[in-house]
């Protein structure tokens, strides 16, 4: 059923259209001329107010008329850089750049297989009921889903494609915290009179020294990933900025993790502090990244793919990823949503590659799992 051919075409067209973040203006209209053609409406809500792209998220809705789809399929539209004048080829199998830009694989080759999808069911003449979800700057901290329209979103569950294996589905994904901490210390002059400064790079590296990060346990990771602070070799540090986050499939364990890193800044700074002395002193400020995803294996959406994958004479393995995608935002919206691979390898780097056979397989399981809706609905 499957056109290869077509499906190469349309990644090809996707990866040669530079879509840095906030800069998805022109893949978004490829993608709404193509949707349209085949009969598809298409809706951009108001997200680029907020996000700062070129566009709003792109809510497709197949057919046109449609107002209660089976499921939903998302992606995002912007990749990360280098993408200046991409070069991308298909050779020996493989898509890959000429070594100065990225494949665009993350996540084009999800867009190629939607475009796909849709090509089959008209040839098929099964115009199945679905929704496309394709999200801007997700590249960027997940923010055309953060300030996506739900409104625009009528279908009950769905499937993210941004993933590696073509044969994996992931339920499960971490929620994340996003922490700032200030230490203020007391400028002097480093050379004059130093013993009258508080070196707040000093009391910092004294609580970095003795907070846990990197691996916690098999469901917790924290990192402190950026420090900022000094202003001039010769003048005692006052103010030293460090930037982290943690991550973890239990939040209880989140919220430990972040109670251990702040009460260790609290106790480095509290006992440099001399009685009746205002300085040093620490401040702390956190967000949520995005939430928790964690979908029951017995959920339709899970059981529909597995049993898809059945009628291909495949297994799918269940899996739980340390990242997080827009398929937490859609989580946390009510909105049960797994993630699949599409067969991306080495994502983030110029070396990103893209198997032509693992993109038609995952391109064959997304079929599938329409497929198996539809007939369901019957």
């Amino acid at each position: 059923m499957i056109n290869v051919e077509r499906l190469s075409r349309f990644f090809l067209d996707l990866a040669h259209i530079e879509s840095p973040s906030r800069r998805e203006g022109k893949v978004a209209s490829y993608l709404q001329e193509k949707f349209e053609a085949l009969g598809a409406r298409c809706l951009f809500d108001d997200s680029a107010s907020k996000t700062g792209s070129e566009v709003g998220n792109l809510i497709v809705k197949y057919p046109e008329e449609t107002s209660s789809p089976l499921l939903f399929m998302a992606a995002h539209m912007d990749t990360v850089e280098p993408t200046e004048n991409p070069r991308i080829r298909l050779e020996n199998g493989v898509f890959r750049s000429d070594g100065r830009t990225i494949c665009g694989a993350d996540d084009k080759s999800a867009l190629a297989i939607f475009l796909e999808i849709l090509h089959v069911l008209e040839e098929k003449g099964l115009r199945y009921p679905l929704e496309f979800v394709i999200t801007t700057c997700e590249e960027i901290g997940l923010l055309g889903a953060k300030h996506l329209d739900y409104r625009l979103v009528d279908a009950p569950f769905g499937y993210a494609l941004d993933s590696e294996d073509p044969d994996e589905l992931i339920n499960r994904a971490p929620e994340a915290i996003r922490f700032q901490i200030k230490v203020l210390g007391l400028a002097a002059h480093a050379g004059l009179n130093p013993e009258a400064g508080i070196n707040a790079i000093t009391l910092a590296g004294k609580a970095v020294s003795l907070v846990r990060l990197g691996r916690i346990d098999h469901e917790t990771t924290a990192n402190i990933g950026i420090i900022r602070g000094g202003t001039a070799t010769n003048i005692v540090p006052e103010e030293v900025e460090l930037l982290g986050e943690v991550r973890s499939h239990n939040h209880l364990k989140l919220e430990e993790e972040w109670e251990h890193i702040r009460s260790t800044f609290e106790e480095i700074v509290e006992a440099e502090r001399e009685p009746g002395k205002d300085r040093p002193q620490v401040s702390f400020s956190r967000e949520q990244d995005y939430p928790l995803m964690h979908v029951p294996e017995d959920h339709q959406v899970v059981r529909l793919a597995l049993e898809a994958a059945r009628r291909l004479g495949r297994k799918l393995k269940i899996s739980a990823t340390g990242g997080g995608s827009d398929a937490n935002i859609f989580n946390g919206r009510g909105l049960p949503c797994v993630i699949l691979g599409t067969g991306m390898r080495r994502v983030h780097s110029t070396e990103e590659y893209l198997p032509l056979k693992d993109l038609v397989r995952a391109c064959e399981l997304s079929l599938q799992i329409v497929l198996e809706a539809g007939a369901a609905a019957r």
